[in-house]
């Protein structure tokens, strides 16, 4: 039963390799520029420190929009860009365009739910003390929040292991790439199925490291 899989023990590392590669590629954009969209989208809001109707509006549509699409949508839609960046439409490197452009608005979703959560009181003082808004952002509201953004990181990972995994259907290399060319298309269950436990390790590892970070860098608990 277990032949296939010890006989594939080099490619299924590179897939492991490839998908860690496309996550990494894809938070770093979430990260770097998800947290600034939804820093801005929370400060554009009615009754917060910069409210612009205009700005939060538009930010918020263009971030419902890029969200609505369905990922697998999203990649075949995106591959003049994604040839235009990458030069290339095929691999994990290709693949980590698409992942990156939905990790940006889903990220930044999830970064100002976080900073809602944020006591208005504590965001009251602050300006009551006269402390300037770069302040106020950094050591306020990202500050109070970051238990919150740990979370929110953690769920966005999960997220895209999985859209990493549906990107292999298009080439894209991965775990889920190896799943599909041998177990689905040679028919090689015992490699299907451990794929999937793979992943599901993977998921349940993540969960329970961002948990424990949140937990500590939660000010409610300190």
């Amino acid at each position: 039963m277990f032949d296939n899989i010890i006989m594939l023990l080099p490619e299924i590392k590179e897939s492991i390799a490839q998908t860690f590669m496309m996550v990494a590629i894809s938070l770093s954009a979430a990260v770097l520029f998800g947290t600034s969209l939804g820093v801005y989208v929370f400060l554009t809001e009615k009754g917060s420190i910069r409210p612009n109707a205009v700005a939060n509006r538009f930010l918020n549509y263009t971030i419902n929009l890029v969200r609505s699409f369905p990922f697998i949508i999203l990649l075949v839609v995106l591959i003049p860009f994604t040839r235009l960046v990458a030069g290339t439409t095929v691999g994990p490197l290709a693949a980590s365009v698409p992942l990156s452009i939905a990790a940006i608005p889903y990220f930044a979703r999830l970064v100002e739910q976080a900073l809602k959560e944020v006591p208005h009181g504590t965001i009251e003082a602050a300006i009551a003390l006269g402390a300037p808004k770069r302040y106020i952002i950094k050591e306020v509201l990202l500050n109070e929040a970051r238990s919150g953004i740990i979370l929110a990181l953690t769920v966005t990972t999960i997220s895209f292991i999985s859209y990493s995994a549906m990107a292999g259907m298009v080439g894209g290399g991965g775990i889920g790439d190896l799943a599909i060319r041998y177990g689905y298309y040679r028919f090689q269950t015992d490699v299907m199925i451990f794929m999937v436990l793979l992943l599901v390790i993977i998921v349940q590892v993540v969960q329970f490291i961002g948990n424990l970070l949140a937990k500590k860098l939660d000010r409610r608990h300190i």
